[in-house]
């Protein structure tokens, strides 16, 4: 009987043994969702239905459900089941609120969630700017801390060290916001920030600053898309700030990344589609900045691909406009700044380094929502041959029009450092201005002193405060926006 009992009591164990087991598999199968892309739309927007890129794990054999709302395809999922592709319509008269949604496999279900958004009313909000307006340049982490509480956060602790000038000093949202006052005050219309992008939590080991690790401070190597970075504030402050803004009489600016992602991007290991990036991690071109064959008609097609597909300083994954999916994200992701905040202008980054007929597509998709939103572009660059071919408004031997509205005047900013702050011969200005029959529309051309890729116009050799004054009475007087 003894032994008979230890029989059972072995044939138990062991069944219970092979429905952990069972029970460990399925759990390691069950889908999960990680984030939804974009989180949110509004009714009654130009672009219509929206394509929801569903990030998680498991996803296989999905059937996805958005409560209220129709999905008009079949869900695209890539073969690794870590991405779904669905598009949404959003009925004209669909009332605000959270959606529900569900993800379900032949192994279980995942829930998330979409928000529905009233259009923003239009009154006050995406106005553009023009020669009326004088811009004054941000970069948020070193403005003003306005915040203590989000200088070192959870998910990123250890990053933040006012000593160090490559990791965060503390600037937020918040400080613009105490600051807008003194900026009215000062004259300023429209603010410039540079990107707020959700940065990585750790240090770039990737890129070393004097041979040592950095932080993405700046806002240029994007994490996210989608979300502000920590140590910057919330969504919430971001709104905050542009209604403040725009109560005060003062326009703002966002500054975008479409050309690539930071180096630790979820997508760099995990693609959402195999063309997602130009060449892989292991496997890339490395720019050659051969910038000036991009506007040759007989370019090398060699150099012409190390500098379009090239990863910038070899370690920015290279996003690759032509794959459609891409285009569509990059599309939607601006659209989604600036109608869920309100926003007024874009500064784009690295212009010339993404195709033209992506830009066409994606400044037709703004002027379509937005007829009254500006661009201005950065084409670092002091050829005004150059520059001037980026600059939309009419059809470029390509067969493109960009229809990019405006461009950082670098053509006239080395002149200007040569003429104010070195002492050079002043004839190097009018000479540049007499090229402004090359551009479409010169009198929209942002001009400026420096920026946060150069020097301080002080720290040029030879540079005095009486030069720094005639260099400012020059740029808020000549043509273009100051």
């Amino acid at each position: 009987m003894t032994r008979i009992r230890k029989n059972h009591l072995k044939v138990l164990i062991g069944v219970i043994g092979v429905h952990l087991w069972l029970s460990v598999i399925v759990c390691a199968q069950t889908p999960e969702i990680l984030k939804v892309a974009p989180p949110s739309w509004w009714t009654r927007s130009t672009l219509n239905p929206v394509r929801l890129m569903i990030h998680g794990r498991n996803l296989q054999e999905a059937r996805v459900d958005i409560q209220g709302l129709r999905i008009i395809n079949k869900p695209k999922i890539t073969e690794r089941g870590t991405y779904i592709f669905v598009d949404v319509f959003i009925a004209p008269n669909a009332q605000p609120g959270r959606r529900a949604i569900s993800v379900t496999t032949p192994r279980g279900s995942a829930r998330s969630s979409f928000e529905v958004l009233p259009p923003l009313n239009r009154t006050g909000r995406f106005q553009g700017f023009s020669p009326e307006d004088v811009m004054y340049l941000i970069m948020i982490d070193r403005f003003a801390d306005g915040d203590p509480s989000n200088n070192d956060p959870a998910q990123s602790r250890g990053l933040y060290d006012r000593k160090n000038k490559f990791y965060y000093h503390g600037g937020d949202l918040q400080g613009v916001i105490d600051h807008l006052p003194y900026l009215k005050d000062l004259g300023v219309t429209a603010i410039w920030l540079t990107p707020w992008y959700d940065n990585y939590d750790r240090l770039n080991e990737i890129e070393l600053k004097e041979d040592k690790p950095s932080t993405g401070f700046h806002g240029y190597n994007p994490q996210d898309f989608y979300a502000v970075e920590e140590h910057f504030g919330t969504q919430a402050k971001l709104r905050e700030l542009v209604e403040t803004a725009h109560r005060s009489g003062l326009k703002i600016i966002q500054d975008q990344v479409m050309n690539h992602t930071g180096p630790y991007h979820p997508w760099v290991d995990d693609p959402p589609t195999p063309t997602w990036f130009n060449g892989t991690k292991s496997e890339h071109l490395k720019n050659s900045f051969q910038t000036w064959v991009l506007h040759d008609p007989r370019a090398v097609e060699s150099l012409k691909q190390e500098t379009m597909e090239g990863w910038f300083l070899d370690f920015l994954p290279d996003l690759n406009q032509h794959d459609a999916e891409v285009s569509r994200y990059l599309i939607q992701n601006t659209l989604w700044w600036i109608g869920t905040t309100g926003l007024d202008g874009i500064r784009m980054d690295t212009w010339q380094y993404v195709p033209n007929s992506f830009w066409r597509d994606w400044t037709h998709a703004i002027k379509r929502e937005f007829p009254s939103f500006r661009v201005v572009g950065e084409v670092k660059d002091g050829d005004v041959v150059h520059t001037s071919f980026f600059q939309g408004g009419k059809v470029r031997f390509d067969g493109v029009d960009s229809g990019l509205d405006s461009l950082l005047d670098f053509p006239l900013f080395y002149p200007i450092r040569h003429a104010f702050a070195e002492g050079k011969p002043i004839d190097e200005i009018p000479k540049t201005l007499a090229k402004d029959y090359l551009y479409t529309n010169p009198e929209i051309l942002v001009t400026l002193l420096g920026g946060h890729d150069d020097g301080r116009f002080m720290s040029e050799k030879g540079a005095t405060i009486e030069g720094l004054k005639l260099a400012n009475a020059f740029v808020l007087t000549t043509r273009g926006v100051p």
